[in-house]
């Protein structure tokens, strides 16, 4: 059965809802603070937008410490294992008893036992209502190969059945001819 909103404005409970009914990876944004110590958030709002140049988007709730750190920084998306639940509830506010594993490389702060971790300087950042869109051009990266942690419907999930194995043709390739859309009178 599904549910039609049908009104001019839509309610944000509806709306957080249908955002949930998008499967994505899960990540933590860090950055370092004035005084040198690493701060982040969890974020699913992440996106690749680019690879050339390399660019990459996250999204954070605007009145966010981590929001507040990033204006003009540099900054890391770690892209966190299916081993990595409890550092995502972390950063999500249900802190742990100890301090997360973190390394400073290269002036970044990057949290230990990624499935990727980009190093992103800000490239610019928009209006995006109560959010604020960060897009960072991804200076350099290391990728683990092992399971991400997923998120659906707000809870956290690990990867189970894999149904296509689409490698030889990703969607970053693209079609090698392009043929523009002519719309047919009929």
């Amino acid at each position: 059965m599904t549910q039609e909103t049908k009104s001019k404005t839509v309610n944000a409970s509806d709306l957080g809802r249908a955002f949930g009914q998008f499967a994505s990876g899960v990540t933590v944004v860090t950055a370092r603070g004035t005084d040198g110590s690493p701060y982040g958030a969890t974020a699913t709002a992440f996106a690749a937008v680019s690879q050339d140049p390399p660019l990459v988007q996250v999204t954070l709730t605007r009145s966010s410490k981590a929001a507040r750190y990033l204006k003009g920084a540099d900054f890391t998306i770690n892209i966190l294992s299916a081993n990595q639940l409890e550092l995502a509830k972390h950063f999500a506010g249900d802190t742990m008893d100890r301090e997360p594993e973190w390394a400073l490389e290269d002036g970044f702060a990057v949290l230990l036992g990624n499935v990727a971790t980009l190093r992103c300087r800000q490239w610019n950042a928009y209006d995006g209502g109560d959010h604020i869109i960060v897009v960072g051009e991804v200076l350099s990266l290391t990728v683990e190969g092992s399971d991400p942690l997923l998120s659906h419907d707000g809870l956290f999930h690990r990867i189970g059945e894999q149904l296509q194995d689409n490698r030889e043709e990703n969607w970053f390739s693209g079609a090698k001819t392009f043929q523009p859309f002519v719309p047919q009178n009929h």
